[in-house]
């Protein structure tokens, strides 16, 4: 899948993005995608301190990868769980943030999980990503309750639908 982003600048012209299978060689900069990322500072932080997206979790799961051409610069990635339906990772690089990545993503996994079958994918939210979930349809289900020492903090859990 290939698409256009409007550059942050404002300027006239307009930046492809491709979205492709990530692939074992992705992996480290996979993970440092989400060990760097700010939304995971602070408070956060010790949530991906040693997390890793490693080659095995690649070939396992559906992992997409929003990539320029030519550079093939990774701007963001998703994965995404058939069974059951859920998305279990999505990151933008902090300086990809606004140009439109993540709806990017999102109306490419929406293509993924209607070809699979599905209707609906399960979004389990990191808290201050609640919003932009909303944004592109998401519906708030509950909340997930804190489990110590993993996860410190009470995160929305929010059903995403497939047309």
């Amino acid at each position: 899948m290939t698409s256009s982003i409007t550059r942050r600048d404002g300027g006239a012209r307009r930046e492809t993005v491709r979205i492709r299978r990530a692939t074992a060689r992705d992996a480290k900069r996979l993970t440092r995608l989400v060990r760097t990322s700010r939304a995971y500072e602070g408070q956060y932080a010790a949530m991906v301190a040693g997390y890793r997206v490693g080659p095995d979790y690649i070939e396992t799961h559906r992992v997409f990868a929003a990539a320029e051409p030519g550079t093939e610069r990774l701007l963001g990635f998703y994965s995404l769980v058939l069974a059951p339906p859920e998305l279990d990772l999505m990151f933008v690089a902090d300086d990809a943030q606004g140009l439109g990545i993540g709806r990017l993503l999102v109306a490419h996994l929406r293509g993924e999980a209607g070809r699979a079958g599905l209707t609906g994918v399960r979004v389990v939210s990191h808290p201050p990503a609640e919003g932009f979930y909303r944004s592109v349809g998401a519906r708030r289900t509950g909340t997930l309750a804190a489990n110590p020492p993993a996860v410190m903090w009470d995160r929305p859990e929010l059903l995403l639908p497939i047309a």
